[in-house]
């Protein structure tokens, strides 16, 4: 039914005849506007109501989230930010949210009950314990060697889902199917070999069976999701909801793309509009080269510039001209053809979102997390072009705008707060490079021997010392040339 004076959309669906399928791991903003939607959806249709989720969380800070959720009944404000109009839902897919414990027990018992039969993750790009410079599984990172010598009592989501699925096992339980839904090439893949490179750890025999019994279906997720803060809450106010602390503002569109490998069943989402597809890779590369890269392109010349919205940096002509130059040049003539779809006309729809004053995203939210995101979204751009012998001069660019953005203030001077897990090792290491611009290519857990190309470095140092001696904007107009 639909709450007319306020206009908020309220679940068309009895909550009280849904029953859990699914145990979902990392309640932030993506997953609460784009999985949940689309199981909102489903459930209006009357069918498939053993499939609601159970929310859950693995790090102290997700306790909030859980209080602000518990608080209002599981139920998630969702507010989509179309130009023509914007519309509120209040989505009610999820039907509880488990403590957040440090040894993961509620969780882990949740996990290993029958009836779930799929576990599913958005714990961020950055969690799922990949060494850079490899590409593979780190089973040196402090959690990991935690969770390895305390099986039991796992600090991460990786070992609740082990020490679940060896429940399963001994009970005779059927297992259920991991799946990630995290933006990652491969997240599958890269979800398998985190749980199996942690249970080799301390059980070899377990992640044998783990190998031999456990589906990792890979997917690709898109929707644009801001960060809550103040404006967002107060778009859940002019709605009559000014009492949620956590409301979602997303983009009108949405897209997901997944493997058909569900042993233990699924809920029947392409009735409302997900794609099962064996080529998810297709799709996943076009997505995370010319979205994900394109946010990349544009994030860093915003930042220094002191430019706060997304759309008002695409209204820029010098950082709409990079994008436009550097996507048409050098990123898209590597990404290979994808089922029914146009990619120029990809290109289009996605300049189209970034332009979308609505969303009201911010530089600051794409420039995040760089250690994690370039060598996801930018490097392996860069290594196609290079491995054809064909310049990646805009992407030494988009490098050099990164490093330079590390330092650590903009073009004005104004102080830029540290936005990076890693940000005082980049900060330091940003101002070396300005007399020693090789030096940030030595970061080879991030570039790997791409120091080591003499043309993609003596494109990046060219690009950093015009940053530092010309500005961003004499820089760009240097490159457009």
């Amino acid at each position: 039914m639909t709450d007319t004076a306020l206009s908020v959309q309220t679940p068309r669906y009895d909550r009280k005849g849904l029953t859990p399928g699914i145990v979902h791991i990392g309640l932030g903003n993506f997953h609460r506007a784009h999985m949940a939607v689309y199981l909102d959806d489903l459930f209006a249709q009357g069918v498939d109501h053993d499939w609601a989720i159970i929310g859950a969380g693995v790090r102290a800070p997700d306790a909030a989230m859980r209080d602000a959720l518990k608080g209002q009944d599981c139920l998630s404000t969702v507010i989509e930010l179309d130009p023509a109009g914007k519309t509120c839902r209040r989505v009610g897919s999820m039907i509880d949210f488990l403590p957040v414990e440090a040894d993961n027990a509620s969780l882990i018992a949740a996990m290993a009950r029958p009836e779930i039969r799929i576990v599913s993750l958005t714990v961020t790009e950055g969690g799922y314990f990949i060494n850079a410079a490899t590409g593979q599984f780190d089973p040196t990172a402090p959690d990991i060697v935690h969770d390895a010598a305390n099986p039991e009592k796992p600090r991460t989501a990786f070992g609740a889902i082990i020490a679940a699925l060896k429940a399963r096992r001994a009970a005779g339980t059927a297992p259920f199917t991991v799946m990630c839904c995290d933006n990652l090439p491969g997240n599958g893949d890269v979800t398998r070999a985190a749980v199996l490179g942690l249970a080799r750890l301390s059980d070899p025999a377990l992640a044998d069976w783990i190998d031999a019994n456990i589906a990792f279906p890979n997917g690709m997720v898109d929707r644009i999701t801001p960060a809550t803060g103040p404006r967002e809450r107060a778009l859940a106010a002019s709605f009559g909801l000014g009492d949620d602390p956590v409301p979602v503002t997303c983009e009108p569109f949405r897209q997901w793309v997944v493997e058909d490998h569900f042993p233990s069943g699924r809920p029947a989402l392409e009735k409302v509009g997900v794609t099962f597809s064996d080529q998810v890779h297709a799709y996943e590369m076009m997505k995370i080269r010319i979205l994900n890269g394109g946010h990349a392109i544009i994030a860093y010349p915003g930042g220094l510039m002191d430019i706060e919205l997304v759309h008002e940096a695409m209204a820029n002509p010098l950082i709409s001209g990079l994008l436009d130059k550097v996507e048409t040049e050098e990123v898209i003539p590597c990404v290979p053809p994808v089922p029914n779809t146009e990619i120029p006309a990809y290109y289009d729809l996605i300049r189209a979102r970034f332009s979308n004053p609505e969303v009201a995203d911010t530089e600051r939210r794409l420039c995040l997390d760089g250690s994690n995101r370039q060598p996801k979204f930018i490097i392996p751009s860069v290594r196609d072009r290079r491995a054809a012998g064909k310049s990646a001069r805009g992407l030494a660019l988009i490098s050099a705008l990164w490093c330079r953005y590390c330092a650590g203030v903009t073009d004005s001077g104004a102080e830029i707060a540290p936005n990076d897990p890693n940000w005082d090792t980049l900060q330091a290491l940003s101002r070396q490079a300005k007399t020693e611009p090789r030096l940030w290519l030595e970061q080879r857990m991030i570039y790997g021997d791409l120091a080591d190309d003499a043309e993609f470095a003596a494109d990046f140092t060219h690009w950093l010392n015009s940053l530092w001696a010309n500005g961003t904007a004499a820089t760009l107009k240097a490159y457009l040339g």
